[in-house]
């Protein structure tokens, strides 16, 4: 970003700071802001380049006419005063050598603020070498820790430096020189601290030598307490800072150590001891007590004394209060002081604790007590150091630990346990919530730790035995019945409505004798109570849901409701919902009672159940018929406090949620009733009543199923409606959000479509009044030099970025011209901001549609809007930006953009980036042309004659190429980093994140004009100025894990960051092998940055380093990384950074607005803490969410279909969440509020598994705990998404299964059970719902083809019926004996749309974003080129994708994290690869609906069935449409070969990706691995899936394949029942022996097949082998070719047994494929052991090696055996259903050019600008040509193949060949039925035309006459 343009030797100088930007404005003058000459001027400046760029070491051109070294230091830095010898002119690191960089590291004397700001410490330059063996040191030399309390800090109390008045001039403060040497300038050492730096100090070494803390924490807390502070005291006076400090970590009331205290009881306890403790109703005493204490306050409220006096025995939570208020406020500063050195040290050591925040709490309670005590008091030996992490953190740690993993010779093993078997983190935590949970603290003899006196607690907990005390508080049971008990108002609110409304339109359910030509109602009473039935249901609901509640919350937890009293309470309302409903629906006329009686009853029923309908829906299940949710008692005060302190919504905000959801409900409903509910109506009257007359139904059942097929076909439908019911409220919820979100955008500006669309015009004034501080600022200058100065640095630093031209850049810049005066100068604006309103200006300022235009016109809406007022830069709080990394690419490496990475890819990555931003590389280029001619001239080469002109621009060409012409490491690094800057790089996300320090600077500088004037040109003084003030206020940390284990070229790009950022820090993990063998090696946290010193070994030195009590990742990852790190953020607030984002300078100049967002930057001057005053009920601000815009928006369509997705959640919903109170926090760039979060557990949670998505719950947490959450509108960051089609599918399936455990978590269960209704929904459908709402889809698609084939299978075999829709609806029906079947159809379409609008109505709120945000042209452009794209597949097999990964989690666990691919996906993957990752979750069921589809066309043909088709051919074929290059002709075939290759792979040896591999792999997760590790090489692939609990797999792997059995098996009976033909079952066919053999007949085969061949195997197999190395492979191939074989053998058996009926060969395939499918899920759940982790079982049954197995070769061959037999049926599936794939493909395949369309599809490219294909040599190119040729004769030969199975019995039937042939069993080949016409033209029933007689029903034996 930074100058490139430098192209210095080293990186310390070549690619320096983006620091040193802005000493561009001070000429020599210092005030002439402006070179006239902007333009090429600004590269003449040598200075720019640093002088020589060739010269590695420049000894020359940067240190002053080569002075000798010491002597510069000696004079000039040390002259001044301002000692900073580690700083050249520009801010930047300098000199390589070592002695240089030794000034940087004296790291163990001061803080970090100290140690850049005053390296004058010893006042004379000559010491610097010998600075260590400074007397202060003892003498140690290079001590790593000095031995004694004699560290100094600040070691410059001499200086006598006073703090300076802000805000005033800053000649008359003090001279600089003192000024920037003071470490924390607002907490300075006069007059107005409370309490010194120095007291400060002593008071932390004091704490160190009483407890044994580290000496490392001790200085990294103390510099952390001081920073907080001087943040602080910057902006109040000191003493209110630490009075606020205090507040906010132990005492105020938004402080949770204060709230824990009251939840725990521990007043009673400090009161009374614990033995005496009575938590019940006040007793006499106590009312006394509090009557007395009112009379005193009132007559005397100064009186404290007098108050605390009359409270004696008043233990009420009042009187506590107001104990407690009157302590603290009796409390020095001193002492207030000590109370938060102390909290910190703790927190500071406490590793995985820091997850515990209520222990924490506790830890620091007995610390205090203990402290206060005379026996610590009296100690006089210092405590040695390590003693509290040895004897309190680590006991807790290993317990931690101890719960996931286990030793197994000698390494931690994870355990095989399920989330509900670990006491994890939060279980852990909640022990300490309620005081019978701390009386569970024991020691071995069993005596508690609450017997001992509070003072002596300290000294015993080191004793604690904890695995007696800690217990489940919650069990994460992997269920679906989690959703009940969580979700309940939902289920409620649906069934019940769905319930009323179906009810009152299902009349002929409950009449008696239902006659359609007469179309009789039932009585009115039985209407009214029919409907009643709702509230019966919604209460067995609510009975459900408790009897869950028990399930998961265990008992013995103090803060368990008791449920018997609420579950009585619903039992009788059940009762009561019931009982008239039984009673109305029993009434005869024969019980002699009047009809009014039933009536009444009715009635009086329905209403009841219409108000416990309402009661329901609106009670949170937590408030039903129990104290829990109230206010008053002290019984569940804890889990009011930790569960349920949800921030209340005010005003507007709360009428905009009541708003929201009264429109989406009421919406909801009436729509769900016209549409869905009125349309079932008529289904309803004509399949209900509904008789078929004649059928024979089949053996051995009977005709008692064909005659009630329409009813069951009435069943399935009502289950279809009401899943469409679920579905219409999510719809609802999206278009009213987005209404809402767009309304509000227009409300605060945010549109372009609002009325004040000048924003350019008004961009200047508005810079002047939002970004900069100028209510403070003294009128000195012209606001437009203020302006001038911002606006230039942002276009200069877009230059900077090569997003603009040179000549861009000047019609952008202000320019300082000569005015009408002489001699003066004035500036000129440019002409940009007029421009954009008049019409007729024709410039161009930037490259339309570029980043450049994006960013400006962000940044210009974005100040058009509220923002609050700016403080200073002087006042701002300190804050700290943390981003964990991994093993996230630092910078990207020669290699990797400039060849070709993966084989299959054929584009390099810089070609990409080069097609992608032509513009931004074009400037690129030229820059480097002219720095390279620069450098040319330097070197003294001659000036160019004319002819070489033309040799030059052939000398040119690698320039455009590759960006460089030599290779000298200068001009690689700059292509290295202009490809990082535009790829997904942790140096793309430090360098943006560093703007916040220029920014900084920049601010500084502009308001404070005096600074300038101050150092009067020294501009090498006023860049320290500035640094210094920007490393005050802005701190980077990165947290890279790895570090220590990092390989060269990793270390080689951190120290490239480290000398191009001094200032970023690094967190990292340091391990030192263990002291003594055997034990477990020691892991620090340390702690560098780019001042740190070099060691031999090329590390740094660390800063800090403090011992960690084990290994800290014990979870996913993420959240154990941010925690080690979390304890070096510094200043108030923390921005949660992943390593993918970016920022930009001129969102970093609104920093001050966007953390004034916290409201907390004025404070009234009125201490917390003065009793008798009532609390202010101020809810904090706990998170603040930002915008993020996708930086990978039109790089394809996957890349915006991502970008899409993030837009609209990220700022369409989250502005609408925000304002309802329904946002939580999702890892986006958020800012968090510091001491609210990391006393509250931290940023993140980290049990592994449970926490995957560890983001969320920190937002969740912060709700639960009171915290609000805000979004932020007008400041946005860059964020990369992943662009492959496999990376944004991993992403997904992280995200869903995520969410699966998310689920079972207690976070869900709090919120779900506790909100009110309002806040309950937003945060459901923002949350659960989106995932919910995807499975309802994906089940109401597979509803909807069971309700197809079972429709398919009645009018197959019915006569339809003459309908005319006009006529009324009690006409008799012709013919008669007919089937009304029309209304049904019609039914079937509306859903269609239904279903249609549900996916489509994922596009609306993009459409609205992109229209709101940039108009209607662009829009229109991006739905286009989406449509283009056919992103509408992505979106539906996306969907499948979430559903399935939710599902799979819930039944099987397995959640892990999917590190989320950063690449650019312009890779070819081949079949077998995305076929193996894709056919569990969405391939095979494509394949099973589309069969069905396929039957329902043939049967029911309707024009919407169109729609399905698509939308099914997407979950099959989405994968391979959106490969890159799938369509290329011979990748294809070359393809294919891979595909058939990886089938047969495997059988011999073992192989990491074949077919066996894929089978296996997906087994396991049923099976489980065997634990014993063999040491076998393929072990390592497969990670560790616990086995999945029995009754998940009972109900995902047998229950629901049965369902499926059944409904496909009856359709199937039916359609071969022949309706219509007769109604004598003795002439029923065999259908059912017909399937049977069909379905079982393979499997048959298969066993037979297997068993022979391992005969085989055992026999010849160690034999042959010998001399065929391929024998195992061979059998296998052998024994897998028959059962494709046979499997398409029983295809034509079935089509000939059907008599070659087309319809009834398809039912028969999908029963027999269903049937299939259970028994082998069957086999696979209950009859298989444990798997292997390596493979040799399955190489053994081919080969017959059995000897390697050890004893496991006698039980092994069976269990194998079974194996092979599902192997062998899985492997036809899949064989021939890749095959089918491969041919749907093959239409596309031979369009002419279609690779060119499909690329400008995927990748959005103009075919001009595509991607060339790769270029190989001869022999390659022959060897393909001849693959090509030979495996597309085979493709061809395979499709002829099925094309002839499929229509030759077709010809078979119409040459009539079926009838010749009988078999031997009788009924098992199905009859073809000609004449099955059994309607007749005469009338039956009792209202019929006058004129007709009616007509007995003929009996069974006669025929119907036609």
């Amino acid at each position: 970003m930074s100058g490139y343009q430098q192209g210095g030797g080293h990186y310390n100088e070549g690619y320096g700071h983006q620091e040193h930007g802005d000493s561009y404005y001070q000429d020599e003058h210092g005030q002439a802001y402006y070179d006239h000459d902007y333009g090429d001027g600004y590269y003449d400046r040598s200075g720019y380049y640093g002088a020589d760029a060739n010269n590695n070491q420049h000894e020359g051109g940067y240190y002053d006419a080569g002075q000798p070294h010491d002597d510069y230091y000696g004079d000039q830095y040390y002259d001044q005063g301002n000692g900073q010898q580690g700083y050249d002119n520009r801010g930047r690191r300098r000199g390589d050598s070592e002695e240089d960089s030794e000034t940087f590291s004296d790291f163990t004397m001061r803080s970090e603020t100290a140690r850049a700001a005053d390296m004058d410490y010893y006042g004379r330059g000559d010491e610097r070498y010998n600075s260590y063996a400074d007397s202060q040191y003892g003498g140690r030399g290079y001590g790593y820790r000095p031995p004694s309390s004699q560290i100094s800090y600040g070691a410059n109390r001499s200086s006598g430096a006073s703090t300076p008045v802000y805000g005033m001039d800053y000649g008359n403060a003090l001279p600089a020189g003192q000024r920037s040497r003071e470490p924390y300038p607002a907490w300075a050492s006069d007059g107005q601290v409370p309490v010194s730096k120095e007291e400060i100090e002593d008071i932390f070494l004091d704490l160190v030598n009483k407890f044994g803390f580290q000496r490392d924490s001790m200085r990294n807390m103390y510099d952390h307490l001081m920073t907080m502070l001087d943040s602080r005291a910057s902006r109040m006076t000191p003493n209110q800072a630490l009075l606020s400090l205090h507040a906010d970590y132990i005492g105020g009331d938004n402080a949770n150590y204060r709230r824990w205290y009251f939840a725990a009881h521990l007043d009673l306890d400090d009161a009374v001891g614990f033995a005496n403790m009575k938590l019940g109703k006040a007793d006499r005493k106590t009312r006394k007590a509090r009557k007395a204490a009112k009379k005193a306050a009132q007559q005397n409220p100064e009186n404290v004394e007098e108050t605390l006096e009359a409270l004696e025995g008043d233990n009420s939570l009042e009187a506590a209060e107001y104990r407690w208020k009157t302590r603290m406020n009796k409390m020095s500063q001193h002492d207030r002081v000590r109370q938060l050195a102390l909290y910190l040290l703790c927190w500071g050591e406490a590793n995985q604790v820091r997850f515990l925040p209520e222990c924490l709490c506790f830890i620091f309670k007995c610390a205090d007590d203990y402290y206060n005590s005379p026996e610590c008091q009296n100690r006089v030996e210092p405590v040695e150091e390590f003693t509290y992490l040895n004897e309190i953190i680590t006991p807790l740690y290993q317990y931690c630990r101890e719960q996931g993993y286990e030793i197994v010779d000698g390494k931690y093993v994870r355990r095989e346990r399920d989330h509900n078997q670990i006491i994890g983190y939060d279980d852990m935590n909640q022990l300490f919530w309620y005081p019978e949970g701390i009386e569970r603290i024991v020691f071995e003899d069993k005596t508690r730790l609450v017997d001992i006196p509070p003072a002596e607690r300290w000294t015993k907990l080191k004793d604690v035995v904890w695995k007696k005390a800690f217990f489940k508080t919650y069990k994460e049971t992997r269920s679906w019945f989690h959703m009940i008990t969580n979700f309940n108002r939902i289920w409620v609110i649906h069934l019940g409505a769905f319930w009323f409304f179906t009810a009152f339109n299902a009349q002929s359910l409950y009449t008696d004798n239902y006659q359609q030509q007469v179309n009789n109602t039932p009585p009115g009473y039985r209407i009214w109570s029919a409907v009643g039935f709702g509230g019966a249901l919604v209460s067995f609901i609510q009975i459900a849901a408790t009897i869950c509640e028990w399930m998961y919350v265990p008992r013995r937890w103090a803060g368990a409701q008791h449920l018997t009293k609420r579950l009585m309470f619903l039992l009788l309302v059940f009762i009561i919902n019931l009982g008239p409903g039984v009673f109305v629906f029993a009434y005869s006329k024969s019980m002699g009672i009047s009809k009014t009686i039933p009536l009444i009853v009715g009635i009086v029923h329905f209403f009841i159940a219409l108000a416990t309908f309402v009661f329901f829906s609106v009670m949170p299940l937590g408030g039903l018929f129990g104290s829990y949710l109230k206010k008053h008692g002290r019984q569940y005060v804890a889990s009011q406090t930790f569960t349920a302190s949800f921030p209340r919504l005010h005003g507007n905000d709360m009428w905009m949620s009541y708003g929201l959801w009264v429109c989406v409900f009421g919406a909801k409903l009436a729509e769900s009733y016209f549409f869905l509910t009125l349309s079932f109506k008529d289904p309803i009257r004509i399949l209900s009543p509904m008789h078929i007359h004649w059928c024979a139904g089949v053996k051995y059942i009977g005709n008692v199923l064909c005659h009630k097929q329409p009813q069951i076909l009435l069943g399935l439908m009502f289950f279809m409606d009401l899943t469409l019911f679920f579905l219409d409220s999510y719809l609802w919820y999206i278009i009213c959000n987005t209404v809402f979100s767009v309304a509000r955008s227009f409300y605060l500006g945010v549109s372009i479509w609002s009325p004040w669309r000048n924003i350019f015009s008004r961009l200047p004034k508005r810079i002047y009044s939002k970004v900069l501080a100028t209510t403070d600022m003294e009128i000195k200058y012209k606001p437009k030099v203020l302006i001038s100065q911002v606006w230039n640095a942002i276009i200069i630093s877009m230059y900077r970025e090569h997003l603009l031209a040179i000549d861009h850049v000047q019609k952008l810049l202000y320019h300082q011209v000569p005015s009408e005066q002489e001699g003066k100068r004035t500036l000129r604006a440019p002409t940009f901001f007029v421009s954009q309103e008049d019409q007729s200006f024709k410039t161009e300022f930037f490259p339309p549609g570029s980043e450049a235009e994006r960013r400006i016109s962000f940044f210009a809406q974005s100040l058009s809007t509220p923002m609050p007022e700016p403080l200073p830069v002087d006042n701002m709080p300190t804050f700290t930006v943390l981003i964990p990394h991994y093993s996230e690419k630092i910078l990207l490496s020669l290699r990797e953009i400039i060849r070709e990475d993966e084989p299959y890819s054929r584009v390099t990555l810089l070609e990409y980036l080069k097609q992608l931003h032509p513009h931004e590389w074009d400037c690129f280029v030229k820059d480097t042309k002219i720095l390279a001619d620069e450098t040319s001239q330097f070197n003294g080469e001659p000036e160019k004659s004319e002819k070489d002109v033309a040799k030059s621009k052939i000398d040119d060409l690698p320039f455009y190429c590759i960006g460089f012409k030599s290779a000298a490491p200068e001009y690689t690094l700059r292509t290295r980093i202009w490809s990082s800057l535009r790829s997904q790089t942790l140096y793309r996300t430090v360098s943006g994140f560093m703007n916040y320090s220029r920014a900084i600077k920049l601010l500084y500088r502009v308001e404070n004009p005096e600074v300038v004037q101050m150092f009067g040109g020294n501009s090498e003084k006023l860049e320290r100025e500035l640094e210094r003030m920007a490393r005050r206020k802005f701190k980077i940390v990165v947290s890279m894990q790895r570090y220590a284990k990092f390989n060269k070229e990793e270390r080689e790009n951190t120290e490239f960051l480290l000398r191009a950022y001094p200032d970023l820090q690094i967190a990292y993990l340091d391990e030192e092998p263990p002291v003594n063998e055997g034990e477990e090696p020691r892991l620090y946290s340390a702690l560098i940055d780019g001042h740190c010193e070099l060691l031999e070994n090329s590390m740094r030195k660390p800063k800090f380093r403090i011992q960690l009590s084990g290994n800290p990742i014990l979870g996913d990852g993420k959240s154990d990384n941010q925690n080690h790190s979390i304890i070096f953020y510094r200043g108030e607030y923390i921005q949660v950074i992943d390593a993918n984002q970016d920022n930009y300078l001129e969102e970093c100049l609104k920093i001050r607005s966007v953390l004034a967002e916290f409201e907390e930057l004025t404070t009234d001057n009125v201490s917390p803490y003065t009793p008798g005053i009532p609390s202010t009920n101020t809810s904090p601000v706990a998170i603040l969410g930002a915008r993020e815009y996708i930086f990978s928006e039109n790089i394809g369509v996957l890349g915006d279909v991502a970008a899409g997705k993030e837009q609209t959640f990220g700022t369409l919903f989250a502005r609408t969440l925000a304002q309802i109170g329904g946002k939580l926090h999702y890892g986006h760039p958020d800012f968090l509020n510091g001491i609210f979060m990391t006393t509250r557990g931290g940023i993140s949670k980290a049990q592994k598994g449970l926490h995957l998505n560890e983001d969320i719950y920190a937002g969740m947490t912060a709700m639960l705990r009171g915290g609000r959450i805000k979004h932020c509108e007008y400041y946005q960051c860059g964020k990369g998404r992943d662009l492959g089609f496999g990376s944004i599918l991993n992403f997904t399936t992280k995200i869903g299964t995520g969410m699966g455990e998310q689920m079972l978590s207690r976070e869900y269960y709090y919120l779900g059970t506790q909100l009110p209704l309002d806040r309950f929904l937003s945060f459901y459908y923002a949350h659960p719902g989106f995932h919910l709402n995807n499975m309802f889809i994906m089940l109401s698609v597979q509803m909807f083809m069971i309700v197809l084939i079972n429709l398919g299978a009645l009018k197959h075999e019915t006569i339809i019926c003459r309908y005319n829709s006009d006529l009324p609806i009690t006409d008799p029906l012709r013919p008669t004996y007919c089937a009304n079947l029309t209304p049904i159809v019609d039914w079937v379409n509306r859903c269609i749309i239904s279903i249609f609008i549900v996916f489509f109505i994922s596009f609306v709120p993009l459409a609205v974003q992109e229209l709101t945000e940039r108009g209607v042209w662009r829009m229109a452009m991006r739905l286009a080129k989406h449509f283009g794209s056919v992103s509408f597949m992505f979106e539906v097999f996306v969907c499948q994708i979430y559903a399935n990964a939710v599902h799979q989690n819930l039944s099987f666990g397995g959640a892990r994290y999917i590190g989320t691919g950063r690449g650019f996906a312009t890779a070819r993957i081949p079949f077998g690869v995305l076929y193996s990752r894709f056919a569990g979750p969405s391939i095979y069921a494509g394949a099973r609906l589309l069969l069905m589809l396929l039957f329902a066309t043939s049967t029911v043909w309707t024009a919407a069935l169109i729609w399905f088709w698509v939308s099914l051919l997407a979950l099959c074929i989405s994968p391979f449409l959106f490969n890159p290059h799938q369509f290329a002709w011979n990748d294809f075939f070359i393809d294919y070969r891979d595909y058939l290759r990886w089938l047969s792979r495997g059988n011999s040896r073992s192989h990491a990706s074949s077919w066996i591999g894929f089978c296996r792999l997906s087994r396991t997760r049923i099976t489980g691995y065997k634990r014993k590790l063999l040491g076998v090489p393929s072990e390592k692939g497969s990670g560790d899936v616990p086995r999945a609990r029995i009754t998940n797999i009972f109900f995902s792997e047998i229950v629901a394949p049965l369902v499926l059995v059944a409904v496909t098996l009856v359709p199937y009976l039916y359609i071969n029942s022949r309706t219509g033909k007769t109604n004598d079952p003795k002439q029923a066919t065999d259908a059912i022996m017909r399937i049977a053999i069909v379905a079982a007949g393979p499997i048959g085969i298969n066993a037979g097949v297997a068993g022979a061949f391992f005969g085989m195997a055992c026999c010849m197999g160690p034999i042959f082998s010998m001399c065929c190395k391929k024998f195992g492979a061979v059998l296998a191939a052998i024994a897998h070719a028959i059962a494709v074989i046979v499997l398409l053998a029983i295809f034509e058996v079935m089509f000939f047994l059907e008599s070659w009926s087309w319809p009834r060969m398809l039912m028969g395939m999908i029963a027999a494929a269903a049937i299939q499918r259970f028994i082998y899920k069957l086999i696979i759940s209950l009859a298989l052991t444990r798997e292997f982790k390596h493979d040799q079982s399955n190489i053994a049954w081919w080969t017959g090696k059995w000897y390697s197995m050890g004893w496991h070769s006698v039980s092994q061959p069976g269990r194998e055996f079974l194996c092979k037999i599902t192997e062998l049926g899985y492997f036809s599936a899949d064989f021939v259903l890749g095959h089918l794939l491969l041919f749907i493909m093959l239409p596309a395949l031979c369009v002419p050019f279609i690779d060119k369309f499909h690329s400008v599809m995927l990748f959005w490219l103009r075919p001009s600008r595509q991607i060339r294909p790769p270029i190989y040599s001869l022999k390659q190119s022959k060897l393909r040509k001849r693959r090509v040729i030979r495996f597309a004769i085979l493709y061809f030969a395979m499709l002829i193949l099925f094309l002839v199975l499929l229509i030759v019995p077709l010809i078979a039937r119409s040459m009539g060949l079926a009838k010749g042939f009988t078999i031997p069993i009788s009924g098992l080949m199905q009859p073809l039925d000609k004449d099955n016409n059994d309607t007749m033209v005469t009338y039956t029933g009792n209202n019929i035309p006058p004129g007709f007689e009616p007509v007995e029903s003929p009996s069974s034996t006669a025929t119907a006459t036609s």
